[in-house]
């Protein structure tokens, strides 16, 4: 492939060992991620992209490179690190693993035009069809995430603050929005970030209320908006394509246009009169089962959601609630949490058993 010069025949053998590996290493990468995305999420057009760069790969990977192969003079084999030797979790491996992707392509990128005028142009390509690769697992993970999620907690100030998040994910929470009105804002970013790293730590989401700058800032999974905030669109814009954003709806038109402008997910509420909006009227249990036929996206019952109504707004169709109080103010709120979740458990055993149809009315409680 491609006139060698002079100077460039007399490093061959080093050029063509460095493209071996390199290819050697992106592909055996690709091959891991790919595995991921076919068994572990299932995701058959993520998957095919990583078989389509393999093969891309493999196209460059000709004989006379393979050739120049020698491992047993090769000193980087006997180059390890401790971090090699282990992975805590499966996230980890395909984090590594796109690591090393990235590396490996940044390597044939620059050596590549040494070796040929296109390769260098090619495998760039496909390091920013990596770069891309990587930014949509991040929100495939997230939306999955969320998708999942039966429980949603809106914090509200508090000197608990910390502590009730962390015992509330230790319950097994998947969804934290931080909301403060009033804190100025030099704290609020001190406490997002905190947040922020303690719900990374325990998988769960972390958004921020109305603040996009804040969620940028801290880098918080998305944010949720209300009414009288940015458009939806703008704050995509702001976030990057990965991160959610969600919107508060109060009636059918709300939600609606919510859902028309991109909303990954929605409020449905207030489900009853609560202080946290003391301006809003209850949309009461009809405008939940309004959300169980329209609603597209995702949706969280809200509103003054506490263990006394729980059961009707779970059979008015509800699968997913946010709640402020009940959790916030609870003295134990990891066996809050955990109470919550069996109750998501127990109607959704009712349902797969068809002792109760899906999206049940509330007749039926």
């Amino acid at each position: 492939m491609g006139d060698l010069n002079h100077k460039t025949k007399l490093g061959q053998p080093a050029l063509y060992r460095i493209l071996d590996a390199n290819l050697d290493r992106a592909r055996e990468g690709i091959r891991t991620i790919e595995e991921w995305f076919r068994f572990g999420l299932d995701n058959s057009e993520m998957a095919a992209e990583c078989k389509n760069l393999r093969q891309q790969l493999a196209q460059w990977h000709s004989n006379e490179l393979r050739m120049s192969r020698d491992t047993t003079t090769d000193v980087g084999t006997q180059l390890s690190h401790p971090s090699e030797e282990n992975r805590e979790s499966l996230e980890q491996v395909i984090q590594v693993n796109f690591c090393r992707v990235e590396e490996a392509l940044r390597v044939l990128e620059e050596y590549g035009k040494v070796y040929h005028p296109n390769m260098g142009a090619a495998v760039k390509q496909m390091r920013y069809r990596v770069y891309t690769l990587e930014s949509n697992l991040l929100a495939y993970g997230r939306h999955q995430t969320l998708q999942r999620a039966n429980l949603y907690l809106v914090t509200s100030p508090s000197e608990r603050l910390m502590s009730v998040v962390e015992a509330a994910l230790q319950g097994g929470l998947k969804v934290v929005q931080y909301r403060d009105k009033d804190t100025d804002d030099h704290q609020r970013w001190k406490n997002a970030r905190q947040l922020c790293q303690l719900c990374h730590r325990y998988n769960a989401l972390f958004l921020v209320n109305d603040r996009v700058d804040i969620a940028i800032a801290v880098n918080a999974d998305g944010v949720h908006l209300g009414q009288q905030d940015l458009p939806i669109a703008v704050a995509k814009q702001l976030l990057g394509p990965q991160k959610i954003v969600g919107k508060s709806t109060t009636n059918p038109e709300e939600m609606k246009l919510a859902i028309a402008e991109g909303a990954d997910y929605i409020g449905v509420g207030p489900v009853y009169a609560t202080p946290t909006k003391p301006d809003k009227q209850a949309a009461g249990l009809e405008y939940v089962r309004h959300a169980v036929r329209h609603a597209s996206v995702p949706w969280f019952a809200i509103g003054g959601i506490n263990m006394n109504n729980f059961d009707d707004v779970l059979m008015a169709g509800a699968t997913r609630v946010a709640v402020v109080r009940s959790l916030m103010q609870a003295e134990q709120p990891t066996l809050v949490t955990q109470y919550f979740l069996s109750q998501f458990t127990r109607v959704q055993t009712l349902r797969d058993r068809q002792i109760l149809p899906e999206n049940t009315p509330a007749d039926f409680s």
